[in-house]
């Protein structure tokens, strides 16, 4: 694990950037751990300790600062701080009835009602109803159900396993026989156009995924691809799709992925493709203003290019029949179904034709995905390419953060080490990823951020800026951990621990990509 005995926790302070307790000695922010683990992810093991950790951590804590009965400066609903003897004070994190500086409602000096060091419900003890050490319904400072102290119990300490879920050296993989395709592109029953294209960008033989689903794709069939980020699936469907489309104009396709992101990966694409033809391509995205994605899809369009809610959101206006789409490609569909899209998916298929063209690419084969693929595609092909495990060449550590510890702090010290280039951070939080971007900005820091309440302009010039190297940090929510080709990327941070397995995977799955090593740290508590 990240190591470094120069940095110590900031003892005493209150109001830190990410410290809310007392601490008045210093702790070096981690202790040297330097096992390696032969049996790394346990899923179900995870997600139960990850769940754990949830229920003793995540309880809230209904902070209230409003002046309904102030006692002082913040007063809050129940007002009062350190000298208020009224029923309820609340100081910091006042809450249904905990509080600073109240006997009666729990304070700072105790209470029957939660609080930090007296008779009923103090930091040692635990009240009826709350207190920083404990009490039958938790709360940080009092709180009537708010906290960290939790349900009665002590607060909870990860155990020692779910550290070592985050170690792992990397395992080098070697350099696999270099594949030898069945035909290169200028040998395919493809349009001369798309030919031409393909050599403009130096494209003259095909990936695995391309070579092997091509040629079922051109004859109609159904297919369920199975493939990893950056095995060139995308233009494994576009490819035959324009090549169909440049045949018979009248031809219509919808192409779903689940972010903003993809979906603007793939119209690139496309648009490198259809360039100097006459076919057309819409984007509909979230983001973006409606009114002008309504206005391009009232024109011709040959491909239409969106997420499932946008899509969802302008059939419902009436403005796309899918009725007239005889091909559906959904790309990243263990996302979509991940991220609850399942319903809008089904939508989109019943009302397109019952002869439909179904396209469905995935970076794993899940039980989930395999049931939909019955009950959806007709006589699918299936067409996997999984080389090695994504995480391989990671390099896979922790960083403790002790209580008290600024983690900030802690941050800017492990980024100031050497070879940290080019270095992807993620946050479970809009705000933690609008925070975190400020407090590296004022550390001197060149950085960019994206999470899905920016508008997909601001967005795509993060992604932009960041793949082109004119800002060293992208800090992320998870938006950003799924399909997205950013070359190069030498660290991925973990500011707080994924939920599951499943996003822990996909987020350090952005660095040791193309045989390279890459490193990836997470904060754990």
């Amino acid at each position: 694990m990240y190591n470094d005995d120069s940095i110590k926790s900031r003892g005493g302070r209150t109001s830190g950037r990410n410290s809310t307790t007392r601490n008045n000695s210093n702790t070096s922010t981690a202790a040297t751990n330097s096992k390696s683990f032969d049996s790394f992810f346990d899923k179900n093991k995870f997600e139960g300790v990850m769940k754990a950790d949830r229920e003793g951590n995540d309880r809230g804590s209904d902070r209230s600062y409003s002046s309904d009965r102030p006692a002082r400066s913040f007063g809050g609903d129940r007002g009062g701080r350190s000298d208020d003897r009224r029923s309820s004070g609340g100081y910091s994190s006042g809450g249904d009835r905990g509080g600073y500086g109240s006997r009666d409602g729990g304070g700072y000096r105790g209470g029957d009602r939660g609080g930090r060091s007296d008779d009923r419900g103090g930091y040692d003890r635990g009240g009826s109803r709350g207190g920083f050490g404990g009490g039958s319904r938790g709360g940080y400072s009092g709180g009537g159900r708010g906290g960290r102290g939790g349900s009665g119990r002590k607060a909870y300490i990860p155990r020692e396993e779910t550290y070592q879920m985050y170690i792992k050296p990397a395992k080098m993989v070697a350099p696999e026989a270099e594949y030898q395709p069945s035909q290169t592109f200028e040998e395919m029953a493809i349009h001369s156009h798309i030919k031409t294209a393909l050599k403009k960008k130096g494209y003259v033989t095909p990936s695995p995924i391309q070579d092997k689903a091509i040629g079922h794709l051109l004859e109609g069939k159904d297919v369920l691809g199975i493939a990893n980020t950056g095995t060139g699936k995308t233009a494994a469907f576009l490819i035959p799709l324009v090549h169909k489309v440049l045949e018979d104009p009248n031809q219509k396709v919808l192409i779903m992925a689940p972010t903003r992101e993809l979906a603007q990966q793939i119209d690139g694409e496309l648009k490198d493709l259809i360039i100097g033809t006459k076919l057309f391509s819409t984007l509909v995205v979230g983001g973006m203003p409606i009114g002008r994605q309504i206005h391009q899809l009232g024109r011709s369009n040959h491909f239409v290019i969106g997420t499932p809610g946008r899509v969802k959101d302008i059939s419902d206006r009436g403005v796309i029949k899918f009725t007239e789409y005889k091909t559906i490609v959904l790309d990243e569909m263990d996302m979509m179904l991940d991220m609850g899209f399942v319903d809008e998916i089904k939508d989109v298929l019943a009302q397109m034709p019952a002869d439909k063209h179904s396209l469905f690419f995935s970076a794993t084969m899940e039980k989930r995905i395999e049931n939909l693929a019955k009950d959806l595609l007709v006589d699918p092909v299936h067409v996997s390419v999984v080389t090695g495990k994504t995480t391989d060449n990671v390099e896979q550590d922790i960083v403790k953060v002790p209580r008290g510890a600024d983690k900030m702090e802690i941050l800017l010290e492990l980024i100031a080490k050497d070879g940290f280039d080019k270095v992807l951070i993620f946050d479970r939080t809009k705000a933690g990823v609008d925070r975190l971007d400020q407090e590296l900005y004022r550390a001197g820091y060149k950085t960019a951020s994206i999470h899905g309440d920016k508008r997909q302009q601001s967005r795509q010039r993060s992604l932009d800026m960041f793949k082109q190297n004119r800002v060293k940090f992208l800090i992320a929510t998870n938006v950003a951990a799924r399909g997205l080709d950013i070359p190069n990327v030498s660290h991925v941070i973990n500011f707080d621990t994924p939920e599951n397995y499943d996003d822990y995977v996909h987020r350090i799955g952005r660095t040791g990509r193309n045989g390279q090593k890459g490193y990836s740290f997470t904060f754990v508590n």
